[in-house]
């Protein structure tokens, strides 16, 4: 025990404080992604073929858009966007200079994953709310994303536990959190403990978010 005792006094704060800072960066990244994702994918679905107000032209250009954003590797968007991370955060380190690519690369992803979500919802409740008298927004706010609050919460899981392995990703660039100690201290100093204990960290916290995940996806679920 007493080795074991010997790395947490040593190394505990020192990983604490990265998996606050993954976890932030993370957390962050998503609650931005899904707040503009949350928009894009439901014009996606409103102006798509055969939706409640179609508009080709609209929903060719931001589909457009989507895939390109998408087709990009995290780590080759991360080092291009540098000027525009640096112009919205003041700095390209630290938990600011990682939340800003993790949100762009995260956007087009959570607007494709809501466009699925809403797509699935039975035709036949929106034809029901048309014929109550519901305007397209009504219809948006009361029925689709109401009926794809489950599916919703589990692409909000994963694009987190895809988002926190991209925040690894980043920290070895400087923008700290765990992937910043794994390299720093695990690979460029060869301290294979601390390597294996951030490894460990990442992997309960992404178990611990998706059992979270999928409770609230259940519990949600009225049609269980």
């Amino acid at each position: 025990m007493e080795p074991i005792q010997e790395f947490f006094d040593k190394y505990g704060q020192l990983l604490a404080q990265g998996t606050v800072e993954s976890l932030v960066m993370t957390g962050v990244a998503t609650l931005l992604a899904y707040a503009i994702g949350l928009v894009a994918g439901a014009v996606l679905v409103v102006t798509a073929p055969g939706g409640l107000r179609e508009n080709r032209v609209v929903y060719g250009a931001l589909g457009w858009v989507v895939n390109v954003v998408r087709s990009v590797p995290f780590i080759i968007l991360l080092v291009a966007i540098i000027p525009f991370t640096r112009l919205i955060a003041g700095t390209s380190l630290g938990i600011a200079g990682g939340i800003v690519p993790l949100t762009v690369t995260a956007a087009p992803f959570v607007a494709r994953v809501v466009e699925q979500s809403l797509a699935e919802v039975s035709t036949g409740l929106t034809e029901a709310a048309q014929s109550f008298g519901a305007n397209n927004l009504q219809i948006i706010r009361k029925v689709l994303l109401r009926e794809s609050v489950p599916s919703l919460i589990r692409g909000a899981t994963l694009t987190f536990i895809t988002l926190f392995g991209f925040a690894a990703m980043a920290g070895a660039v400087g923008a700290g959190g765990l992937g910043d100690i794994a390299i720093r201290y695990g690979y460029q100093r060869y301290q294979s403990d601390v390597m294996l204990a951030a490894v460990v960290l990442c992997v309960v916290i992404v178990q611990v978010v998706q059992a979270l995940g999928d409770f609230a996806a259940r519990k949600l679920d009225h049609r269980a």
